[in-house]
């Protein structure tokens, strides 16, 4: 198939459990596209290595980058003939191992192709992507959109594929150990998937790998794995599943985060934890961009992890729920224990994280940590201002008015974690912030540079969120018209009132007019004068002094 590449990503989660399960210096066969990474994994543990690619282009470089050390084999399965292999690993599946000329085997026929070239004690690593998966269920493009040109997988109906945990392994013709696979990012044992509740940690793992994925959605992922964990049914919803033949993986849960991989084994007590430096060299330049975005603010330290947590459930699933059935005492006291439990730390605090176990609480799996120090309280605003953006985005029930949503908020409930508000002051300018976004503003700027560090972005909503926004929008642009209305109805009588005014002056200034010039006319004329002069002459009071007066005047003319 030339020219033709299929792509592939690196998986630092599933290099691991490669590394604990292929035995070494063994004859290992490699069926469809791998990330590079992870074939180097393969190289270091077997002694001979062949891999089969349907592509030209993609065999030729891999001849290019690994030289005489892979032995590269371009066409399909069904062309394909040699002796048996110790190890075989087709962990991407079997939809990308035919070519265009190739027969139109079934999957189970891909099957059997398969287990011709095993030997009878080999280890096989199978994957299989899973139909009934969550994401595609929720997936809001149409089914002949999912796949580029890239992929080329087959889009009809297979009736001998398997969908399920049971089917999958009915169908191996082995006894086989199966992972569920989220995103490919985190892989669950399929027991300890059927078994996990909502708020512990495989289903916490499996929620936030699959919460990175950019697949527009109908509605979010996490409800439905809240669900099919509460129904038990974890195992039955990830994007695919892997299939370890031959071998037993070390342990329950492989997952990676940031730049290091975390692999949890599940004891009776909780479980017990290890973390090791991812061995994708992509995967490290992706977390080393990353953190220089915002890493000089948080780091990831893979120190503060602890070796054993508790197998309780997150703070932020017993938040959840207090709040959903508005029980104000039962979250103030949480809030309150919280309060009394965090101290003063490096470690940024996430109540996504904090596990508690009904007494008790104890840090998770989050390696995130600032580069000093952080008070108790802006450790506490962070992790508060967390928990408001992740249950107002989710549009989760909480028993506040919707005016107080906010920094009000937050502040109220580090009120409720023994933190005193400061005291208010008054506001000097228009642009001055209220108390309580001074209060959180620390927080705030904490909580969102771990978001980014996290992957967490808003970019793709979901479509029901975009649906229940735009009808919030339809709805306050019917009562925005309604205020458009009143206040264009308000300004055309007071409109009509100043046409009225402005006649009236009009009037009463012709009127002024017209009384002015009446008055002026009265003032020049003669009878004016006489009146004045009668006037003047009837204030007199003493006529004789007078009159002597104007004789004197007379006799000195």
């Amino acid at each position: 198939m030339q020219p033709w590449t299929d792509r592939t990503t690196p998986r630092p989660a599933l290099a691991a459990l490669l590394t604990d399960v292929v035995p070494a210096n063994r004859r290992t066969l490699i069926l469809g596209p791998h990330a590079p990474q992870l074939i180097e994994s393969v190289l270091a543990h077997s002694s001979d290595v062949t891999i089969l690619v349907r592509s030209v282009s993609d065999a030729q470089q891999l001849g290019e980058d690994f030289g005489p050390c892979l032995q590269v084999i371009a066409g399909a399965l069904d062309g394909l003939q040699t002796p048996p292999y110790d190890v075989i690993i087709a962990s991407d599946g079997l939809d990308r191992l035919l070519g265009y000329d190739s027969a139109d085997l079934s999957w189970t026929a891909r099957l059997d192709a398969v287990a011709a070239l095993a030997t009878p004690d080999a280890v096989v690593v199978l994957g299989l992507e899973n139909e009934f998966s969550l994401l595609n269920l929720l997936d809001s493009r149409p089914p002949h959109e999912r796949h580029g040109d890239d992929e080329w997988r087959p889009l009809h109906d297979d009736p001998t594929r398997p969908v399920s945990v049971d089917q999958f392994r009915t169908a191996l013709p082995w006894q086989a150990e199966v992972y569920a696979d989220f995103a490919s990012r985190t892989y669950v044992r399929a027991d300890v998937a059927s078994a996990a509740r909502p708020g512990e940690l495989p289903t916490r793992l499996a929620t936030a790998a699959v919460d990175q994925t950019d697949v527009p959605l109908l509605s979010p992922a996490h409800e439905g794995l809240d669900t099919a964990a509460r129904a038990g049914l974890l195992a039955s919803v990830p994007t695919g599943w892997l299939a370890i033949i031959g071998a037993q993986p070390t342990h329950d849960i492989y997952t990676e985060s940031a730049h290091t991989v975390l692999t949890a084994t599940q004891t009776p007590t909780g479980w017990h934890l290890t973390t090791t430096p991812a061995t994708t060299s992509d995967t490290s330049d992706t977390a080393s961009d990353t953190t220089g975005a915002a890493g000089e603010l948080l780091v990831f330290d893979p120190g503060v992890v602890p070796s054993t947590i508790s197998s309780g459930v997150s703070v932020e699933s017993v938040l959840f729920r207090l709040a959903a059935a508005e029980d104000v005492p039962g979250f103030r006291k949480l809030a309150a224990d919280l309060g009394d439990w965090v101290t003063d730390s490096r470690v940024v605090l996430r109540w996504d994280d904090v596990v508690y176990d009904g007494e008790s609480f104890s840090h998770g799996v989050s390696g995130w940590v600032a580069q000093e120090t952080v008070a108790k309280e802006d450790l506490l605003a962070a992790a508060w201002a967390r928990f408001h953006g992740r249950l107002i985005g989710q549009h989760r029930r909480h028993p506040w008015p919707p005016w107080m949503v906010g920094d009000d908020l937050v502040s109220a409930w580090l009120g409720m974690s023994g933190v005193e508000a400061p005291e208010p002051t008054p506001a000097t300018s228009p642009d001055t912030l209220p108390v309580a976004s001074e209060q959180v503003a620390k927080g705030k700027q904490i909580a969102q540079t771990l978001d980014d560090l996290l992957g967490i972005t808003n970019e793709l909503a979901d479509l029901r969120t975009v649906l229940a926004e735009a009808e919030a929008a339809k709805h306050e642009l019917f009562e925005m018209k309604g205020h458009v209305y009143g206040l264009e109805r308000t300004l055309g009588f007071r409109n009509k009132a100043m046409k009225t005014r402005e006649n009236r002056i009009r009037e009463l200034r012709g009127q002024l007019q017209k009384m002015t010039a009446a008055h002026d006319r009265i003032r020049d004329s003669r009878t004016y004068a006489v009146s004045r002069v009668i006037f003047h002459a009837a204030q007199v009071r003493k006529p004789k002094v007078v009159a002597r007066k104007l004789v004197r005047k007379f006799r000195k003319r």
